[in-house]
């Protein structure tokens, strides 16, 4: 999780710096890291930033960036077995897509607990309140965070979650079929609904190839 956490420092400076550029001030920031907690969503709203705010504009595009939510939600919420209902709920705010990831892997094992994963999600959420906080203030030093190869850091981040749940060549088709659907998806189709359709489309094909369970494995749980 180290590395994850390190890498979602340039995340936090840039949405920092940005937010900076439209005028909001380091306390607005900080409010909006703390209570959102949403990297996607964040960019997308300080993006569309403007006066007048475009409320419907922002709410429809961040909520279908945010769509994806609910595939992640589904599959991490029943590994959730030894949280107590409060737990789960209070869990599902910091489900960022790092946290989802390392979680979900974890939970694999059979080892995700109350502890773990509050244990990694409360520093990444503190990380990401500061970081994008200080790079508010000092947005006017680092003017293009691109120019430090900043934006990197995006595609970096992606493909670590990405291959992390590469353990075949058989997990690598609702990952090719997903891609190719998302691609597809952004040249024909308006806004950010590549996100969700690309998820739904991995998510479908992951369904349908998955080998049942037996019922000696079914019994010897």
């Amino acid at each position: 999780m180290f590395p994850l956490l390190l890498a979602g420092i340039p995340f936090a400076l840039i949405l920092g710096t940005t937010a900076a550029a439209k005028g909001l001030s380091p306390a607005e920031t900080m409010l909006m890291s703390g209570l959102i907690f949403a990297g996607s969503a964040q960019f997308i709203a300080v993006g569309l930033w403007t006066h007048p705010i475009p409320i419907f504009v922002l709410i429809a595009t961040t909520w279908m960036v945010n769509l994806r939510h609910l595939l992640m939600s589904a599959s991490i919420g029943p590994q959730m077995g030894r949280f107590g209902p409060r737990q789960s709920y209070f869990g599902l705010f910091f489900l960022a897509d790092e946290i989802w990831a390392v979680a979900l892997r974890r939970a694999a094992a059979g080892k995700l607990t109350p502890a773990y994963y509050f244990g990694q999600s409360l520093p990444f959420w503190v990380s990401w309140t500061f970081w994008s906080t200080t790079g508010n203030i000092l947005g006017s030093v680092i003017a293009d965070p691109s120019r430090f190869g900043f934006d990197y850091a995006f595609v970096a981040v992606f493909l670590v979650i990405l291959f992390g749940f590469c353990r075949n060549r058989a997990s690598l088709i609702p990952i090719a079929v997903s891609a190719v659907t998302a691609l597809l998806a952004y040249k024909f189709l308006p806004s950010v609904w590549y996100i969700f359709i690309g998820g739904i489309a991995g998510t479908a094909v992951a369904a349908f190839s998955a080998k049942p369970e037996t019922a000696e494995a079914s019994d010897a749980r």
